[in-house]
């Protein structure tokens, strides 16, 4: 549960939280609860791959000369909901015991 907390405080440090938070968590935690490595390796999995998402975005914006801004925005945003809805549902399920497997999600860290 900590792990998916953690990424939440990407919403006070600028979004660098959201991946250093779940990051800090399973690294201390990995080796003596398989549980926190487990959810701490999915939680960084999504945040990294929501801020590599981020990145394109930002690219295609500054590529486009700014003229696909009103797509990249509202993709931007719609992202950022959903990054706060699935995160919220992964706090909810690790702290009932359940594995929670976000959708979409690079399996960067294994």
């Amino acid at each position: 549960m900590l792990a998916h907390l953690s990424t939440l405080s990407g919403l006070f440090t600028g979004g660098v939280g959201c991946i250093v938070g779940p990051l800090v968590v399973w690294l201390v935690k990995k080796d003596t609860m398989p549980f926190v490595d487990d959810q701490g390796k999915e939680a960084l999995n999504f945040n990294i791959t929501v801020f590599l998402v981020g990145i394109v975005l930002t690219v295609l914006t500054v590529l486009s000369f700014f003229i696909l801004s009103p797509l990249t925005i509202l993709l931007g945003v719609a992202i950022g909901i959903a990054w706060l809805v699935l995160t919220i549902i992964a706090l909810v399920k690790a702290n009932d015991g359940v594995a929670y497997r976000y959708p979409f999600s690079l399996r960067l860290v294994k």
